[in-house]
Order: structure tokens, then C-alpha cells, then sequence
């Protein structure tokens, strides 16, 4: 194993912040808006050029941009939506927001996105959306799951908050969705501090949307402004999910960084399939070829439970901040109580999650970041017994 500088913490992810994003904040902080100003809009108008959509709207974060989906596509109690019980809570906590019914659908083991023939197992009456996750940065079979929902009637919604920027055979995601949602945290792609975004071309739902997002209220305080009028009218129940002007100027300074951090994500991804084409007893996810992945997230599956928990403990004793995305969804004790999921539910996901681990991801990765954590991950699946010595 050879020797680096340990003692400077490599983290799964984190956000790359320069000059320019710090202007663009000191910019809005010297204006006259903060909050609902021309900030705001900018951002939509750059992120409906990235998704190639008709709307493009702005929330607080992605789970807040999910609840506004849930809402509305109308769900609501008796109904079903199926999504991946791998994913982070808040693609199912959306539907038990408005009253609907999670129902968890299993992955596929080559690339742990949600296997179109576990949704069709799913469908009920009762099913009334896809919530589909483009897992670690990579686009689901959306041919096979445009095919289920037209099939059924039912709305599909891309969860993108891992895949900003990618496509499905030669088109955005929300060329395939109903609605498409994005993240805008730290360990994202482009970072706002927090936010969120829905993208879509249904005119419907972008006004409730809209609405949702500012209390129900039909008009935000710019446009009263600009109407000259004081009055507005509350025609929905809705939340105060927007994105300040703040969060806005950073996020539309990222975006246009996006392109080239994808490029940076996808170089170190090269590296890592080198690395891994050359391991036995430690796999990559599958990456199509008829997808551009985005790689939110580097994924390594190890052969057994023994060789990835020892892989955690000895990077994390090494500086590198490694994690395991996700635990299934439908093992999470609040679901296992107030649904009666369980253990058994989704095998495949279950099988995975015993032997995944997060790797380091992001644009600035140096050499000898990468080549730090290849040695650690080595020691673990080729040389097992000196794992101890290593430490």
C-alpha cells in the first residue's frame, strides 16, 4: 500500500464554489430583491434551457419540489404510487404528504435502478404515478416505463435530483417524464445551498405548482408590484416553498458550470472503471451506452457484507469519507410500521444494500485522491488479511 498525506479528509461529495458564484451572491445582496425578485426567474429561464422544457420552477429544495408534484397530479388518500426502495426518503415520503400510499418497487442488480417488471407487478387500480429515481446519476429504461404508464394511464415522474444534465437515448429525461425534479444541494451537481426545481411542458401544472409553492396564493409580491396591486387571493392550500433570489444567483451561476463539472465527473469515473476492470471481488454499477451518465455518485458493490463493511471501517479510519446509498426505503422503520413493509419486499434491493458502498465523486478529485482510495479498497478484496496491518 503506498504512503499519502491521511490526514486531509477526501468526502464522498461536496460542492465547488469560486469567485464568480460569490459575486453573483454579493450582486443580489446589494440589490433591492432577496426573496420572489428577477433573481428567480433568470434561474428558471437557464434551467428550462438545461431540461429543454416550457417550465421550469424554483422551490426551496427537492424534497419541497416533490411534495409540489404529488400535489399537483392531485394524489391523495386510496392512492398508489410506485417508486424504487432505493432512493433517499423523501420520493416516498412525497405521496404520504398528501395522503397517497407509497408502494415500493425492487431494482435491477447490474445498475439498481427501478426494473420496469417489478412496476408492472405492482400496478393495482389503485395506481395512479411512477416515481422513478435516476439513481447515482444515471437515466432509468425510460422506453420501458413511458410503455407502462401510457399502458395504464398513469403519470411518470422523474426523480432527477442525481441527474441533472443527463440523457436517455439521445434525449433529456423530461422528454420521457410527465415532470422532472432536481436538487440543488452541496453534494449535488450545482449547488444553491439548497433548492430544488420541477420541470415541465404541462401548462396545468406549472401554474399549481406555482401557486403551491407561495402559500396558494395566485400572485408572489413582484407581481403585485408590478400590477400596481395590493390584492391577491388564496385559492389553494399551499406552502411556503420558495427559493430566495440568494439561493437563485448561486444556483444560475453553477448551471452554467454544469457541462464542464459533468465532464470532470464523467474523467474520474474513467479512472475508476480502469481501476475496477483490473479487481476481482469489487464491481461498478452498469453504465449504458445508451445513456450520458452524470455520475452523482460512485457506487462500488463488493462480492460480500464482510468485504464492504471492512472497506467502511478502513477508509473511514483514513480520511475518506465514504457512505452507503440507501438503506431501502421499505426498510425504514417508519414504513415498516405505519405499511407493513418489510424484510422480503424487494430482495434484490435488499441483497445490494448488504454489499454497496459509496465512493468518492466529484469535480477536483486529484490523482492521488483516487489512487489513495484504490489502494484502501485493495486492501480490502485482494489482500483480506491485512486489513489490520493497514490501519
Amino acid at each position: 500500500m503506498s504512503t499519502h498525506d491521511e490526514k486531509t479528509f477526501i468526502p464522498y461529495g461536496k460542492q465547488s464554489i469560486n469567485q464568480e458564484d460569490i459575486d453573483a451572491v454579493v450582486r443580489v445582496l446589494k440589490s433591492g430583491w432577496l426573496t420572489t425578485g428577477p433573481e428567480v426567474a433568470s434561474f428558471e429561464g437557464a434551467l428550462k434551457k438545461v431540461a429543454q422544457t416550457k417550465h421550469a420552477m424554483a422551490l426551496s429544495n427537492g424534497t419541497a419540489a416533490l411534495h409540489a408534484v404529488a400535489h399537483a397530479l392531485q394524489l391523495g388518500p386510496g392512492d398508489e404510487v410506485i417508486v424504487p426502495t432505493i432512493t433517499f426518503t423523501a420520493t416516498a415520503n412525497a405521496a404520504v404528504y398528501v395522503g397517497a400510499t407509497p408502494v415500493f418497487a425492487d431494482v435491477r442488480s447490474d445498475d439498481m435502478l427501478l426494473d420496469p417488471e417489478e412496476v408492472r407487478k405492482k400496478i393495482t387500480k389503485n395506481t395512479k404515478a411512477i416515481f422513478a429515481v435516476d439513481f447515482a446519476g444515471q437515466a432509468c429504461d425510460y422506453h420501458s416505463l413511458r410503455g407502462i404508464a401510457d399502458e395504464y394511464g398513469l403519470a411518470l415522474v422523474s426523480d432527477s435530483c442525481h441527474a441533472i444534465g443527463a440523457t436517455y437515448q439521445g434525449k433529456p429525461i423530461a422528454d420521457w417524464a410527465d415532470m422532472a425534479i432536481f436538487s440543488f444541494h452541496p453534494v449535488k451537481h450545482i449547488c444553491a445551498g439548497e433548492g430544488g426545481a420541477v420541470v415541465t411542458n404541462n401548462d396545468l401544472w406549472a401554474k399549481q405548482i406555482r401557486r403551491f409553492r407561495n402559500h396558494g396564493i395566485d400572485k408572489d409580491v413582484r407581481q403585485r408590484q408590478e400590477q400596481g396591486t395590493w390584492y391577491y387571493e388564496q385559492v389553494d392550500l399551499g406552502y411556503n416553498y420558495r427559493l430566495s433570489d440568494i439561493h437563485c444567483a448561486l444556483g444560475r451561476s453553477q448551471l452554467a458550470k454544469l457541462p464542464k463539472w459533468i465532464e470532470e465527473r464523467q474523467r474520474v469515473a474513467k479512472a475508476y472503471a480502469g481501476y475496477f476492470a483490473e479487481q476481482t471481488g469489487v464491481r461498478p454499477l452498469v453504465a449504458h451506452k445508451d445513456r450520458s451518465h452524470t455520475y452523482h455518485l460512485m457506487i462500488a458493490v463488493f462480492d460480500d457484507q464482510q468485504s464492504r463493511d471492512s472497506a467502511y471501517e478502513l477508509m473511514r479510519a483514513h480520511q475518506i469519507g465514504v457512505n452507503v446509498h440507501y438503506t431501502p426505503v421499505h426498510l425504514q422503520p417508519f414504513y415498516q410500521n405505519n405499511y407493513g413493509t418489510g424484510p422480503g419486499d424487494c430482495p434484490v434491493a435488499e441483497k445490494l444494500y448488504d454489499r454497496i458502498l459509496t465512493l468518492p465523486m466529484y469535480p477536483g478529485l486529484t490523482q492521488e485522491d483516487l489512487e489513495r482510495v484504490f489502494d484502501l479498497v485493495s486492501n480490502v478484496v485482494v489482500q483480506p488479511n491485512n486489513i489490520s496491518k493497514a490501519g
